[in-house]
C-alpha cells in the first residue's frame, strides 16, 4: 500500500514561502493515500501558472500541458486508458479564462476525472495582473484604478451546467480539503473542486486571516444538504460563493461507461492488428 512518501518527488517547490499551493499538494497527496492509489496507475495533467509545476511534486505520471488545455488532454488520457487515475490541476486563470470552454463542456461530459482548480483570485506568475475570478474593483499594475470587469463564480457556473460533483476547499484547512479530494476521485464522473489558495505576494486583499474571517463552512450546518441543487445554488449565491465543502452531489454514471462498443480493456493492451481480408473491406469503401 502506498504511503504519502511514495507520492513524494525530490523535487523543490519555487513557490513563494506561504504560498497556498503548498497545502493543495499535501491535501492532494493525502487523498490519494487515502484511496488507496498507485503512483503506476496514477496520472495528473498540469497546467500554465503557478499551480502549473504540482505535478513535478507529485510521484505519478505527469503531462504539463500549454495554457487551459488541461482537461482535453486529461479527457484523452481516461479515454485511452481507464485503469489511470486521472487528476487534472489548475488555476483560475488557466481553468476560467482561455480555458473555460473546455470546462463547461467537461462538466456536462462527465469523464471520470478529478479536477483541482487553485484559486487564488490573481495571475501569480506573470506577477500580478486581475484573473477571471478577480473582485470588481481589484487593484493590480494593469488596473490601477480597480478592475471594472464583473467575476467569473465557477462555483455556480459548475452546479447550474450540469455538474454531479461540486466542491470548495481551503488550502489551510487540510482534513476538509483533502477528504473533498478523496470524495472526487471517489465519485463516478467529472468532479471539480475549487481550492482557496491564497497568493501572499500578489494579492493583498483576499489574504487567509480575510477568507478564516468570512468563509463559511458547510459541515457546520446540519440542515444543508448537497443533494438539492435549486438550494446549492441559493447557497451559493447568498454567500457570494464564499463557503467551503461538498456544495453538490449526485448518482453519477461517467461518460466513458455510456459509450457504445467501448471496450474497459486500455488500448495499449488491446490487440489492434487488422486481417487481411477486414483491411481489404475498409479499402473498398474508399474506392
Amino acid at each position: 500500500m502506498a504511503t504519502l512518501q511514495d507520492f513524494r518527488t525530490n523535487e523543490n517547490a519555487w513557490w513563494c514561502p506561504g504560498c497556498g499551493d503548498f497545502g493543495v499538494l499535501a491535501a492532494m497527496q493525502k487523498a490519494l493515500v487515502a484511496v488507496h492509489a498507485n503512483p503506476a496507475t496514477t496520472a495528473i495533467v498540469a497546467g500554465i501558472g503557478c499551480s502549473g509545476k504540482i505535478g513535478n511534486y507529485i510521484n505519478s505520471y505527469n503531462l504539463h500541458v500549454t495554457h487551459g488545455r488541461t482537461l482535453p488532454a486529461a479527457l484523452g488520457i481516461k479515454l485511452a486508458n481507464r485503469d489511470l487515475m486521472v487528476l487534472v490541476a489548475g488555476g483560475d486563470g488557466d481553468g476560467y479564462a482561455i480555458g473555460m470552454g473546455h470546462f463547461m463542456h467537461s462538466l456536462r461530459r462527465n469523464v471520470n476525472i478529478t479536477y483541482v482548480v487553485m484559486d487564488n483570485h490573481v495571475y501569480g506568475l506573470t506577477k500580478g495582473q486581475t484573473s477571471p475570478t478577480s473582485e470588481e474593483g481589484f487593484k493590480t499594475k494593469t488596473t490601477p484604478q480597480g478592475s471594472i470587469e464583473r467575476p467569473i463564480h465557477p462555483l455556480m457556473l459548475a452546479v447550474s451546467a450540469g455538474g454531479t460533483f461540486v466542491a470548495q476547499g481551503f488550502s489551510s484547512w487540510q482534513p476538509q480539503l483533502a477528504s473533498l479530494i478523496q470524495k472526487g476521485i471517489e465519485h463516478p464522473g467529472f468532479s471539480l473542486i475549487n481550492v482557496i489558495s491564497p497568493c501572499v505576494t500578489y494579492n493583498k486583499v483576499n489574504t487567509y486571516d480575510w477568507y478564516k474571517k468570512n468563509l463559511q463552512n458547510l459541515d457546520d450546518d446540519p440542515t444543508y444538504q448537497p443533494t438539492d441543487r435549486s438550494r446549492a445554488l441559493t447557497r451559493l449565491h447568498e454567500s457570494d460563493e464564499m463557503v467551503t465543502g461538498l456544495i453538490y452531489q449526485e448518482a453519477s454514471t461517467p461518460y466513458e461507461a455510456l459509450i457504445p462498443g467501448f471496450r474497459e480493456t486500455p488500448l495499449v493492451h488491446q490487440d489492434l492488428t487488422v486481417d487481411e481480408t477486414t483491411w481489404n473491406k475498409i479499402l473498398s469503401t474508399l474506392e
